[in-house]
């Protein structure tokens, strides 16, 4: 989420500040390199996920992802507001 807020996007309003409790940093996960891992989604990140209107099954709220060597090529597409 702040990797994304940091590049200037503002679709990405992080109302919370990533403190999982509002999923206005759902993104989906576009492509996942070979030897890149997510992490599995916690219950209380499905629990907010499920509420959204544009859930699939790539959805992911960007506060969840800790970017470093493990996610490294990992790319998102921030998904639309509900």
């Amino acid at each position: 989420m702040q990797n994304i807020r940091n590049a200037g996007t503002e679709e990405v309003q992080a109302i919370c500040g990533g403190s999982l409790s509002c999923a206005t940093c759902h993104v989906y996960i576009d492509d996942v390199p070979a030897g890149a891992e997510l992490p599995p989604r916690s219950r209380d990140e499905e629990d907010l996920l499920d509420a959204s209107d544009h859930l699939e099954e790539n959805s992911r709220l960007s506060c969840q992802l800790v970017f470093g060597p493990a996610l490294d090529g990992v790319r998102v597409t921030i998904a639309p507001e509900d």
